[in-house]
């Protein structure tokens, strides 16, 4: 496949580089560049400049209010990101509840929802995964009562991303129980400040607070707020889990943690001589940053795909998730070992903000441990590495 650029994608790179030049927030860039922490203030500042510029949502369809971005474009969008320190584009809104919403959802739910998601005015989290319901995802339990003009929700949701940050989630609940468990399963919208939802937080092991479990006591959900038909919620998500899993390649994150490691490697000596003149360390850099060539082109050919009007399809999907995944984990661990000693040192003060403690040692030596960590979730997050081998095996192989 040729990876050339033509003039008019050399012209949207430049334009990209030049937009984020002059509207990323120092303040913002400097702290992804130092690996820290980010609250729900930057994240929307940033989303809300794109979404100024039409970009949040940039791959929608025109007919949507997106930008019909090609698949390079959208790469390219993604690289540039990762080089020039944006933050992670908080996904849950346009790349996963918006295509289901203006592929299935009534005239009404689109002209009520797909307008906050591209100018990045409301916050969207995903209610998938519950404590016995999570690669198993078709035997949740939270129910969902219909009494008419509404539902009744109980039941719990877990490992929720920013649900405390969140003014609506998208969410999965069981409205019946004939048949397989995957039938009589409903996809839900509701809004975050309804009486009886209660988020509460998941500590990670570098104090960040990420994660959330989500209560749901007697919450009452108006119909409207029903996608599509009730128990067919797993059609819907589905579809959704194929957009999630492309998303899960980590473009920008890795491109952003291969250039840390690059430079990182550059500055620490080994010996008397820089880390990145060792052969065993050059080689294992050299090797990841050719799966990563080999990733973005096998994301290049499915984004063409789905821009095609073909689905990614469970197979693809799955295999992007899982070499994303795993480069991604790769590169964190090399970044810890160029770290050395100095990245053992836990300093919550310069990592959250929380204080005006000074950083002890150098600034490099900050991020990759806490980042090390985070990244262990993401062979499971999204669907383990475990069942999407399972699936690939299905669909691909015939097995």
């Amino acid at each position: 496949m040729d990876l050339t650029l033509s003039p008019a994608e050399q012209a949207f790179e430049a334009e990209v580089r030049a937009f984020i030049g002059e509207h990323l927030p120092a303040d913002i860039r400097e702290k992804v560049r130092l690996d820290r922490f980010l609250d729900r203030d930057d994240f929307m500042r940033w989303q809300q400049i794109l979404g100024r510029q039409g970009w949040f949502t940039g791959a929608w369809p025109r007919e949507h209010g997106g930008q019909a971005w090609s698949a390079m474009q959208t790469i390219i969008f993604n690289r540039v990101a990762g080089e020039m320190h944006c933050p992670e584009l908080q996904v849950f809104g346009p790349a996963m509840v918006g295509p289901v919403l203006y592929t299935f959802g009534t005239e009404a739910q689109k002209a009520k929802h797909l307008p906050a998601i591209r100018d990045s005015s409301v916050w969207w989290c995903q209610g998938y995964s519950e404590p016995g319901a999570g690669s198993d995802l078709a035997s949740l339990k939270t129910q969902a009562d219909d009494q008419g003009d509404h539902f009744v929700v109980n039941g719990q949701k877990i490992w929720t991303s920013y649900a405390h940050f969140a003014d609506w989630m998208f969410c999965l609940v069981r409205t019946g129980r004939e048949g397989r468990k995957q039938e009589g399963i409903s996809f839900l919208l509701i809004d975050m400040k309804t009486p009886g939802v209660d988020v509460q937080p998941i500590r990670m092991l570098d104090g960040r607070h990420y994660l959330n479990a989500v209560f749901f006591d007697d919450v009452k959900v108006p119909r409207e707020n029903l996608i599509g038909e009730a128990g067919r919620g797993w059609t819907y998500a589905k579809f959704l889990l194929e957009h999630e899993r492309v998303e899960n390649a980590n473009l920008r994150f890795i491109t952003q943690e291969l250039q840390k490691l690059r430079r990182v490697a550059g500055e620490v000596r080994s010996g008397r001589r820089r880390l990145i003149d060792d052969p065993a360390f050059a080689a294992e850099v050299a090797g990841v940053e050719v799966q990563f060539k080999a990733l973005e082109i096998g994301l290049l050919r499915m984004l063409s795909d789905m821009h095609a009007g073909a689905p990614a399809g469970p197979g693809k999907s799955s295999f992007i998730k899982i070499r994303g995944t795993e480069i991604a984990q790769r590169i964190t661990e090399l970044l810890v070992q160029a770290a050395g000693p100095d990245g053992q040192r836990y300093q919550p003060g310069p990592l959250l903000g929380a204080n005006d403690d000074a950083l002890v040692g150098p600034e490099h030596a900050l991020g990759p441990v806490p980042s090390y960590q985070f990244c262990r979730a993401m062979t499971i997050y999204g669907g383990s590495t475990e069942v999407q081998k399972n699936i690939m095996a299905k669909h691909a192989l015939g097995l």
